[in-house]
């Protein structure tokens, strides 16, 4: 189990996203740093991508490494969808606000796209 679901499953992901004007959520600072530290690895894997179509790397070497790129943002959004399922979505629902699952229908529409 990756330590993003442990910290999930701990209880330390502390997601709220109320139906005010503005809608936030609060990541534990343990899930933030885990996002952090993927996206910064993502962002070294773009430069890096960069770097090898400015050689001329041979297409098939570049197009392998953009597809870890997207693993990688894929392994992202899921840490991000599962908080936001655990949380949020079951929150509104308790609030009686079902329309929260028209969006998390369309966001898993979005997210199967890829």
């Amino acid at each position: 189990m990756s330590e993003e679901n442990k910290a999930i499953q701990e209880g330390e992901q502390d997601v709220h996203c109320h139906l005010t004007t503005e809608r936030k959520s609060h990541h534990s600072e343990t899930v933030k740093k885990n996002l952090t530290t993927r996206l910064n690895r993502i962002e070294g894997q773009i430069r890096g991508v960069k770097a090898l179509i400015e050689k001329d790397t041979y297409c098939d070497d570049v197009i392998t490494q953009i597809a870890a790129v997207q693993s990688a943002l894929n392994g992202v959004s899921k840490i991000l969808l599962e908080g936001h399922l655990k949380s949020c979505v079951v929150e509104r629902i308790q609030e009686g606000d079902l329309d929260v699952l028209d969006e998390v229908l369309t966001t898993v529409h979005r997210l199967m796209k890829k």
